[in-house]
C-alpha cells in the first residue's frame, strides 16, 4: 500500500499535513513544523522503527530510545542537507550486552529507507550512548 499525505497552505505559509495516523501544523508559526524539522522527524521514526524490529528479533530489552537529530544545510542552491547527526541514548539496556545493541542500531542504518534515501546527499553519523 503506498504512503499518501494530504497538506493544506493558506496564502501565508501556514498549512496542515494530514497522514494516516494524524495531522500537525506546518509552516513559520509557533509550533508549527518546517520541511526540514518533517524530514528528521521522518528519519527518526524509520530508524526507531527498524532498530525496535531489529532488537525485538535479537530480544534485547530496554526502557526507551531518544534521537536527538540534527541536519545542516549547505550553502549553496538548492540547499540540500550536507550533514546529518543521530545522537541515540538507549535507556534501560543490559550493560552486558551493549555490543548487540550497537549492532542492531548499525542494522537500523543499514536497513531505513530514510536513512540510506539521506546518505546519497549528506554525510550521516550515528552516536548511540547508554543510560
Amino acid at each position: 500500500m503506498p504512503n499518501e499525505i494530504k497538506m493544506v497552505f493558506d496564502n501565508q505559509y501556514h498549512g496542515i499535513i494530514t497522514g494516516h495516523h494524524g495531522s500537525a501544523q506546518v509552516g513559520p508559526a509557533e509550533g508549527a513544523l518546517a520541511a526540514y524539522d518533517m524530514v528528521l522527524g521522518g528519519l527518526g521514526a524509520c530508524l526507531n522503527h527498524t532498530f525496535q524490529t531489529v532488537a525485538d528479533k535479537k530480544r534485547l530489552k530496554f526502557q526507551a530510545v531518544k534521537y536527538d537529530i540534527t541536519g545542516v544545510k549547505r550553502e549553496e542552491v538548492p540547499t540540500w542537507l550536507k550533514e546529518v547527526t543521530v545522537n541515540v541514548v538507549i535507556t534501560g539496556a543490559d550493560t552486558e550486552k551493549k555490543d548487540a545493541y550497537l549492532k542492531a542500531m548499525e542494522l537500523a542504518n543499514e536497513y531505513c529507507s530514510v536513512y540510506q534515501t539521506l546518505k546519497h546527499v549528506a554525510k550521516m553519523e550515528t552516536n548511540v550512548t547508554f543510560e
